[in-house]
C-alpha cells in the first residue's frame, strides 16, 4: 500500500470515527403526579398510570426521549408558558378558558366527572340537592370551574384544594359532604381503598362542555405548530392501531377514546 493510500485510508477513518453522534431529541413533559389512575407515584418514586403509558407510546412513535417535570396542577399552564417543559400531559381537559392561553392536541380520551358522597346520603349532583352542603374540588380543575359556575351562587359552599388526597381526607372527617372529580380517579384513588368504603359515586355525570371541555389532550404553547403536528400524528396513529383503546380498557374498564 503506498503512502497516498495510507493517508486516504487514515482520513476516511478519522471522518467516520470523528463524525458527531446526533443526540436523541428530548421532550420535557409537565405533570402533577397525584391523580391515579391517570398519573401517580409508587412508593419507590416511579411514575405510573394511564397518562404515563400513553406518553411512553407517543414518545416511541416520535422516536424521542421524554422526561417528566413535576409541578402543581394549577401551576402547569404558567410553567408551560415559561418554557419549563414542552407540553403538558396531566389529565387536563380541553376547555375554552384554557384554549385562550395555550393550544391543545386533538382530544385523546373523554371520561365523565361525577359527585362522590357518603353512602345513603341521597345527595345528587344538583344545586337543589347540595344546598347548604360543602363540596370539595381540585384547585384549577375543570370540575372547579363547573361547580363555581352552576352551584356556588345557589347555596352550595365550594372549597378548592391543592391536592385530591386532601379532598379525600376531608370527606372522611366530614369537613366536606361531597366532592367532584373525574370518575376513574374517584374509583381508583378512593372508593376502592379501605378509607373510601363508606362512600360512592352518586348522580349523573356533569354536563357542560363550555367548562368541562371536549375531552382531554396534551397542552402546548401557543404557536408551537410543529410540535402540535407531530403529537397529533402520533396520537391519531395510536388511536388507529388500538393502543389508546386498550389503555382505556386497562385503566378505566371502558372504551373512552375521544372520537
Amino acid at each position: 500500500m503506498n503512502i497516498k493510500t495510507l493517508v486516504a485510508a487514515g482520513l476516511l477513518s478519522v471522518s467516520v470515527l470523528g463524525a458527531p453522534v446526533l443526540a436523541q431529541e428530548v421532550l420535557k413533559v409537565g405533570v402533577e403526579a397525584l391523580y391515579p389512575p391517570f398519573e401517580s407515584k409508587t412508593p419507590d418514586g416511579k411514575l405510573v398510570g394511564f397518562d404515563v403509558e400513553l406518553n411512553d407510546a407517543v414518545c416511541a412513535k416520535l422516536q424521542v426521549k421524554c422526561e417528566w417535570v413535576e409541578t402543581s396542577f394549577d401551576g402547569l399552564i404558567p410553567a408551560l408558558n415559561a418554557r419549563k417543559f414542552h407540553y403538558i400531559n396531566s389529565a387536563m381537559n380541553i376547555t375554552e378558558p384554557r384554549q385562550r392561553v395555550i393550544d391543545f392536541t386533538v382530544p385523546i380520551y373523554d371520561v365523565p366527572s361525577q359527585l362522590i358522597a357518603k353512602k345513603g346520603s341521597g345527595l345528587q349532583a344538583t344545586p337543589q340537592s347540595l344546598k347548604s352542603t360543602v363540596v370539595g374540588v381540585l384547585q384549577g380543575s375543570a370540575q372547579e370551574a363547573f361547580v363555581k359556575k352552576h352551584w356556588a351562587s345557589k347555596g352550595v359552599k365550594i372549597v378548592s384544594y391543592a391536592s385530591q388526597d386532601q379532598i379525600y381526607q376531608d370527606l372522611q372527617s366530614n369537613r366536606i359532604q361531597a366532592a367532584v372529580q373525574k370518575t376513574p380517579s374517584a374509583v381508583t384513588a378512593f372508593l376502592e381503598k379501605p378509607q373510601g368504603k363508606d362512600f360512592e359515586v352518586t348522580g349523573a355525570a356533569l354536563d357542560d362542555t363550555s367548562v368541562l371541555g371536549v375531552g382531554t389532550g396534551f397542552g402546548i404553547r401557543k404557536g408551537d405548530a410543529e410540535l402540535k403536528k407531530r403529537l397529533d400524528g402520533a396520537i391519531e396513529a395510536l388511536k388507529k392501531d388500538g393502543t389508546i383503546s386498550k389503555l382505556t380498557q386497562k385503566y378505566f374498564n371502558a372504551d373512552w377514546v375521544a372520537k
